[in-house]
């Protein structure tokens, strides 16, 4: 690669693909060369503002650019974003990563064979206050999340455990760093014919058990997570960006104390730290925050969440 700027481009910009174009635009050390969309409309007002091309068709991409990021609908994940790793193009993908696990398997091989950057796009991983949280939990015995959303206008294609839970399976699965041996799940069809709420009870092989609930048809979003620890309770509002940290401490010969509260976090959209970390790590060929494996192993799991609800 060039010593000059990162050229990348947008694939999809619906939805969360507009708001690439809208950072990659912006950020140092990158240069937003086109913007593709299978609406040529679409794809000119995104890339409208920025002065990249717009294109209709991702293949036009190959030779001209040294990274891409995918956010066209999960079905074609794998379809577009192998020829680019193949030719030895950095691929950012949207989660879940693919439809299946071997599909993301694929693209994993591919991108190890070529020496392309492979990231998968688990947002949530940069969201600050997770962050801040991270150094903080070590021993996790008990995880409780709810992911409560409206009704969208997008992601109907697949079930709420691979729209919405699947970013905090990624986030345990960080946390906790040990294999799940168990898991109950029940998922509900409501205004759709795919599971619209579900829950999932997991065990980890350290003794830790995650209660995980997600839904698209609630009236108010919500979206927390929180983690018990032996001495130690930590809270997260996703969307807030507010940490809340408590801790034991004990005295001998004294009534044990509560510490904690608040912790400060520096605000800061999730979305562009991911974009930067991603053009980090192609420039300096560098490993993402988010790989490809971390979105295979939170997609396995989705999929085996999906299985159990299935044989209920």
């Amino acid at each position: 690669m060039a010593e000059g700027p990162l050229r990348v481009a947008v694939i999809g910009v619906g939805h969360l693909g507009k708001h690439h174009a809208r950072l990659l635009a912006g950020i140092d050390g990158a240069q937003l060369t086109a913007v593709v969309d299978t609406n040529l409309e679409r794809a000119a007002a995104a890339a409208g503002p920025t002065g990249a091309r717009p294109l209709s068709d991702y293949r036009e991409l190959l030779g001209l650019v040294d990274a891409v990021t995918v956010a066209v609908p999960t079905e074609l994940h794998h379809e577009i974003a192998m020829p680019f790793l193949e030719s030895g193009i950095s691929v950012l993908v949207e989660k879940p990563i693919t439809r299946t696990v071997e599909e993301a398997a694929a693209l994993i091989a591919a991108a190890d064979i070529s020496g392309a950057t492979l990231a998968a796009g688990h947002t949530e991983r940069y969201n600050p206050a997770v962050a801040a949280v991270m150094p903080l939990v070590s021993t996790p015995r008990f995880i409780e999340v709810h992911r409560l959303g409206v009704f969208p206008d997008r992601s109907l294609d697949i079930d709420v455990v691979f729209d919405l839970m699947i970013h905090d399976l990624d986030i345990i699965l960080a946390m906790v760093k040990s294999e799940v041996t168990a898991i109950e799940a029940v998922g509900v069809p409501v205004l759709t014919d795919r599971f619209d709420i579900a829950n999932a009870r997991l065990r980890f092989a350290t003794g830790c058990i995650a209660n995980v609930t997600a839904s698209r048809i609630s009236k108010e979003r919500v979206r927390k997570i929180r983690f018990f620890q032996p001495d130690a309770y930590i809270s997260i509002d996703y969307a807030e960006q507010e940490v809340e940290g408590y801790r034991l401490k004990r005295r001998d010969g004294q009534r044990p104390e509560i510490q904690g509260g608040k912790l400060p976090i520096t605000r800061e959209e999730p979305l562009k730290r991911e974009l930067e970390d991603f053009v980090r790590a192609v420039r300096e060929k560098g490993r993402p925050l988010v790989t490809g494996e971390d979105g295979r192993r939170a997609l396995a799991l989705a999929q085996a969440i999906a299985e159990k609800m299935e044989t209920v």
